[in-house]
């Protein structure tokens, strides 16, 4: 099936197409016509555009700017939404009755810093998209564990726009992409890193803090699996529950 997403902007036009000058601009609403509508971020649409795109939901049909004519429509239509659309029709936001429309089936995709293993996988495809599938970032991104210390704030789209600043920057060179990759997330990295390295601090507490940071990021790269986990850093899985017990690590 044929794909269309809106970037909400615009709405009115952009959604429902307009007749201009004797002519027709399509909309989104159109061109997805037997195929899928995927609506980005649905929650900034205004209530009267929800409104609209309730009555397209119901009734299948609807009229394009400055045109009289019926347009009839049959799609598959998906929703996303960065904030708990339920909170949003307590508070007024969001038409209770298209939430229920688009509540049909539920998908929650956790924070990507909730699932940092996702990490490779993506910046491979996000490569893919930008340079071809022939380039092996391993090459050049040989130590990750920048990615995982980084909290992405922006989620996906933020390791994205680091994948296309790497492919349009970096141009193959190693000492390019480290930049990057350092002046990127090493500035917004944990700030107890220079803790850890405090001359101020006795030999134990200076031990802890970098065995506490090791193992938190170590977890975070496997899921917070603790098996997988004592595996990659070589140690026997009740002896790892009891190291993170003695750190004050809650997992």
């Amino acid at each position: 099936l044929d794909s269309t997403r809106i970037n909400i902007g615009n709405f009115d036009e952009n959604i429902f197409g307009i007749f201009k000058s004797g002519e027709v601009v399509k909309g989104h609403l159109e061109k997805a016509n037997d195929g899928t509508l995927f609506i980005d971020n649905v929650n900034d649409l205004p209530l009267d555009v929800q409104n609209k795109i309730l009555r397209v939901i119901t009734d299948q049909r609807f009229k394009r700017l400055n045109d009289t004519t019926d347009i009839t429509v049959n799609f598959r239509l998906i929703a996303s939404s960065s904030i708990d659309l339920k909170k949003e029709v307590s508070n007024g936001n969001f038409r209770e009755d298209l939430f229920h429309r688009l509540n049909v089936i539920n998908l929650n995709l956790p924070a990507l810093v909730d699932r940092l293993s996702d990490i490779p996988l993506l910046i491979e495809y996000f490569f893919s998209i930008f340079i071809g599938n022939n380039y092996d970032f391993k090459k050049f991104i040989k130590n990750l564990d920048s990615f995982y210390s980084y909290n992405w704030p922006g989620n996906v789209r933020e390791l994205r726009n680091l994948v296309e600043r790497i492919a349009i920057l970096g141009q193959d060179n190693m000492e390019k992409i480290e930049n990057i990759i350092y002046t990127t997330l090493n500035p917004k990295l944990n700030i107890d890193k220079n803790k850890s390295t405090s001359t101020e601090l006795t030999l134990k507490e200076a031990r802890d803090n970098f065995e506490k940071e090791y193992l938190v990021k170590q977890l975070k790269k496997n899921d917070g699996n603790v098996s997988k986990t004592a595996k990659s850093v070589g140690m026997d899985r009740a002896a790892l529950y009891r190291k993170l017990s003695s750190l004050n690590i809650k997992n």
